[in-house]
């Protein structure tokens, strides 16, 4: 099913008046897609909606837009034997959300790094200028010396280091901008880091978009300065509307 365009940034969650809000007593199986009510199914991030009490949607005002993205870019990718497990990880988006620009760098960083390593061979130099581009916005937020690598990004580009010399003459010639991460090289980073960790060299890669998506929530809490909700060890049964979620 097709996706909708999302919410307007900073905006406030309207108040939830349509029935289709109100959780019926068993909460439907995720699936892949968007669904019109609850009554036909529900994707990751539509669950999030209706645990934050806004309108039925998979855009949800209560969560960072880029990391909306990823939740339903891993939520249609993950198979379907494993994607009730996803729902475990549902209360830890609801609230995340910031202007700051580190929000966005932080997740094309993580999508990136952890993508790049497995990558089938057409998509390691987009991931590869991500992991660049991504790593020097936040050196440069964060006051971090001009040219420095994060550990993590020194070990994704060393993994594919022709792809990593091929993203450093395209960074040196195009240059970097923020506003241009946020726009156009973030959103990018999270489309082909989802597409490769699917179709590429990963040995469980339903295993690896959970743990992907598990890892962006604790980075953007971090950025937040708030501490995500506890998903629990995997196996462990969740409780509440999670558990419903994927039952």
């Amino acid at each position: 099913m097709s996706r909708s365009s999302p919410a307007s940034p900073g905006s406030a969650p309207p108040e939830c008046a349509s029935p289709e809000c109100v959780p019926p007593d068993a909460l439907p199986i995720l699936s892949r897609g968007k669904h019109r009510t609850i009554a036909t199914g529900a994707c990751f991030m539509e669950m999030a909606s209706l645990l934050a009490g806004e309108r039925w949607t998979d855009h949800p005002r209560c969560t960072h837009p880029l990391l909306s993205d990823l939740a339903r870019r891993v939520n249609d990718r993950t198979s379907d034997e494993q994607r009730s497990g996803l729902a475990l990880l549902i209360p830890a988006v609801v609230g995340l959300r910031s202007d700051d620009s580190r929000m966005d760098a932080r997740i094309a960083l993580r999508c990136a790094t952890t993508a790049l390593p497995v990558a089938p061979a057409d998509l390691q130099n987009a991931l590869a200028v991500s992991v660049l581009i991504a790593d020097r916005v936040l050196a440069e937020l964060d006051g971090r010396p001009a040219g420095s690598l994060e550990p993590g990004s020194r070990a994704a580009l060393d993994a594919a280091p022709r792809a990593a010399e091929w993203a450093e003459a395209f960074v040196r010639q195009a240059g970097i901008r923020t506003q241009g991460l946020r726009r156009h090289a973030a959103p990018s980073a999270v489309r082909v880091a989802v597409r490769a960790i699917a179709k590429g060299r990963a040995p469980d890669p339903d295993h690896t978009l959970r743990r992907l998506l598990s890892d962006v929530i604790e980075d953007c809490a971090a950025v937040c300065g708030t501490a995500p909700c506890d998903p629990g060890p995997a196996g462990r049964p969740a409780t509440g509307a999670a558990a419903h979620a994927g039952a």
